[in-house]
């Protein structure tokens, strides 16, 4: 299991990365400082490092100069509201891998996270690449979904939040986290669009494989046949 630390003074940001990182299987250790996460990057055994720039103690363009400096050679993932090429291009020539400009959606920054880390994974056969929840496969890797041997052609959205309710399975999810998870921290709270996705995954997984608890949100089916509406 891949641990990741999150350097984000934002308390909004960071607790939508955590609970998000954390939904996805990965440890996840936050800061809120940029000295804070020059100590904890150099003594704890991560694997990847979320660095936001602006932060309040230190900019963090100097932070990922000095973790490169001191021989930091994981990953490192820059979040930046500064969407201009020259501080990009100067982050990544001061060693980051990548970036994200905020406001950014969880799915675009999991899916950088997921690449970086199969990129310095020296041993890919002790990562789990697929989820099953009864007839239902999904493979992390190829970003293929299976619904009893048939593949089923899933648009990003439907993937992403697929692979929600297949971490949590017979774990009620509320509309608002499922929010959070799939669709990002800026979506409109008041959108109807995970009930109009959730119809859509009933039709193309099958009709009871994700149950409405009344009230309180939704919940994929761990154990219950379901019966699949392949064409």
């Amino acid at each position: 299991m891949s641990r990741i630390l999150v350097v984000e003074d934002e308390p909004r940001i960071a607790s939508f990365l955590k609970k998000g990182l954390q939904a996805h299987g990965f440890i996840t250790i936050h800061v809120e400082d940029g000295d804070g996460g020059i100590t904890l990057a150099l003594d704890g055994e991560f694997d990847l490092l979320i660095l936001d720039l602006g932060l309040p103690d230190r900019d963090g363009m100097t932070v990922l100069e000095a973790l490169r400096g001191q021989g930091f050679a994981k990953p490192i993932i820059l979040l930046t509201a500064r969407d201009d090429l020259y501080d990009k291009v100067n982050g990544l020539e001061a060693g980051a891998d990548d970036y994200v400009t905020k406001p950014f959606r969880f799915e675009e920054l999991l899916a950088r996270i997921r690449a970086r880390l199969r990129s310095a994974q020296t041993s890919p056969k002790l990562v789990k690449t697929t989820l099953s929840v009864g007839p239902v496969m999904l493979d992390l890797l190829t970003r293929q979904v299976q619904v009893g041997g048939q593949v089923v052609e899933l648009s990003a959205r439907e993937f992403i939040l697929t692979e929600t309710f297949m971490r949590h399975a017979g774990q009620v999810l509320s509309r608002e986290q499922l929010l959070d998870l799939a669709w990002g921290y800026g979506y409109d709270p008041g959108s109807n669009i995970v009930d109009v996705y959730v119809g859509y995954l009933r039709k193309k997984l099958g009709s009871d494989c994700i149950e409405t608890v009344r009230g309180m949100g939704y919940r994929m089916v761990p154990s219950e046949v379901i019966n699949a509406a392949v064409s």
